[in-house]
């Protein structure tokens, strides 16, 4: 998985989660501060917007405001974006990630595929 496979799979983990989000805040009040949350996690895909600056802005707010949502966000998508997102990690989630990263980028020197779902399993020695 090169640089751009990774960030179109982190994209994807985003859409996935901002639209469970928006289809959990549907049914709320017009008014209600997690619509708003939800919409802006939607438009975080937006072309042009900056999903490293904006990203972890609405990660703080997910996790303060609405900490019975966190569990519902990807872990990935913390290491991910990295800077302020990594202090909801425990260090050694953040040890995990950082040696999946390496691979990940040591497959990508040479030319592999690598499969991102299938290897914090494998790393755990899960299967």
């Amino acid at each position: 998985m090169d640089d751009a496979q990774y960030l179109d799979y982190c994209r994807g983990l985003l859409r996935d989660f901002a639209a469970d989000l928006v289809t959990r805040a549907d049914t709320l009040a017009d008014d209600d501060p997690l619509r708003e949350l939800s919409a802006a996690f939607s438009a975080l895909l937006a072309e042009g917007e900056d999903i490293y600056r904006t990203g972890p802005l609405l990660v703080a707010r997910l996790f303060t405001t609405y900490p019975e949502l966190a569990p519902l966000f990807p872990r990935q998508l913390l290491w991910f974006l990295g800077g302020d997102c990594l202090h909801y990690m425990p260090d050694e989630e953040i040890e995990q990630f950082q040696r999946l990263e390496e691979l990940r980028l040591a497959a990508a020197r040479r030319g592999e595929t690598f499969d991102l779902r299938g290897a914090p399993s494998k790393l755990l020695n899960l299967q």
